[in-house]
C-alpha cells in the first residue's frame, strides 16, 4: 500500500491536534515521509498534504516557464504563499492550526482523503457535498452510482 486511499473523519482533541488515521501514517512511513508539505488546495476548500516531493514537483513545473511570467508568479503564490511544512509528533497526530482552519472552516471534526500521491484536510460537510457533486457530475444522478 503506496497510495492514500479513502476518507475517514476524526474528532480534534481540545489542544487542537487530531490523530492522522493509520492507513495514512502506515503510508507516510512506507514512503519515508517525515515533514508534510502542506498547501491550500487550488480547487477546494481543503488543505492538501504530501511529502517535499509533492513541492518538488510543482517547482519543476514553475522552472518551466518563463520567470516573470503571470502563469509563474501565480503557481509561486499557490504553492509558496499558500504553503507550509508540519511534522507529525511522536503518536502520529497534526496540529490543526489556523493555517488549516481559516481555509477550510474546520471546526471540532476534520475529513482526511486520499488523493493517491497526498491526502486532503476537509471540514466534514464540505466534503460530503463535494463529493456528491462530483458524482452526480460523472454519473449523471443514475441510480447505482
Amino acid at each position: 500500500m503506496n497510495r492514500f486511499l479513502s476518507n475517514a473523519t476524526k474528532k480534534i482533541d481540545a489542544k487542537g491536534r487530531v490523530s492522522v488515521p493509520a492507513v495514512f501514517r502506515t503510508v507516510l512511513a512506507e514512503r519515508g515521509i517525515e515533514e508534510l508539505y502542506c498547501f491550500q488546495d487550488f480547487i477546494f476548500p481543503a488543505i492538501s498534504i504530501g511529502g517535499p516531493d509533492l513541492l518538488d514537483r510543482f517547482e519543476r513545473q514553475i522552472d518551466q516557464e518563463d520567470p516573470f511570467s503571470a502563469d509563474a508568479n501565480d503557481m509561486s503564490l499557490l504553492i509558496h504563499g499558500g504553503g507550509v511544512f508540519m511534522k507529525l509528533d511522536a503518536e502520529g497526530r497534526l496540529m490543526v492550526t489556523d493555517f488549516i482552519r481559516d481555509f477550510t472552516g474546520i471546526g471540532r471534526e476534520i475529513t482526511f482523503v486520499g488523493r493517491a500521491d497526498h491526502f486532503q484536510l476537509w471540514e466534514p460537510q464540505a466534503f460530503q457535498a463535494a463529493q456528491a457533486a462530483a458524482r452526480k457530475a460523472r454519473f449523471g444522478g443514475r441510480s447505482g452510482a
